[in-house]
């Protein structure tokens, strides 16, 4: 699996934030994580990617996360509760990843995520869907001409 380092794509990076859990890459509308191998993604960490994200774009930006899942690491599910009840919104989110683990975390994490989750073999196409999506949203809303 490619990692977010080895795009193209790359050459359009806003910021990047490494955490002790793994490393955000912040585009523009588009967030991509890397988790460590073994982490815990949980609440906590989640609120840390999101302070980030907000003092990169602001609160208003229509935002779309990939999580590219190069590692095995656990997410908490039920956390989704919680982003949502601190009134968080993700536009888009999507998936790389085609180990049985993220398959098994994806069923459970769709049971608890309001949104449609996207499943993608690679990361490429997560990154061309998402931005495309971004660029979509952005127009309908007003921040980009027609």
């Amino acid at each position: 699996m490619k990692r977010v380092r080895d795009l193209d794509f790359f050459k359009n990076i806003r910021e990047i934030r490494e955490f002790e859990f793994g490393v955000f890459y912040y585009f523009e509308g588009l967030v991509i994580s890397e988790m460590k191998e073994g982490a815990f993604f949980n609440w906590k960490m989640a609120k840390k990617a999101i302070k980030a994200a907000h003092e990169i774009f602001g609160e208003d930006q229509p935002i779309a996360y990939i999580s590219n899942r190069i590692n095995s690491y656990t997410v908490v599910p039920t956390d989704w509760v919680k982003f949502y009840k601190n009134r968080h919104q993700l536009d888009f989110y999507s998936v790389v990843g085609s180990t049985k683990g993220s398959f098994a975390s994806l069923v459970l994490e769709r049971m608890f995520f309001q949104n449609s989750i996207n499943q993608f073999s690679d990361l490429e196409s997560a990154v061309e869907w998402s931005v495309n999506k971004i660029k979509s949203r952005k127009r309908r809303i007003g921040i980009v001409p027609q």
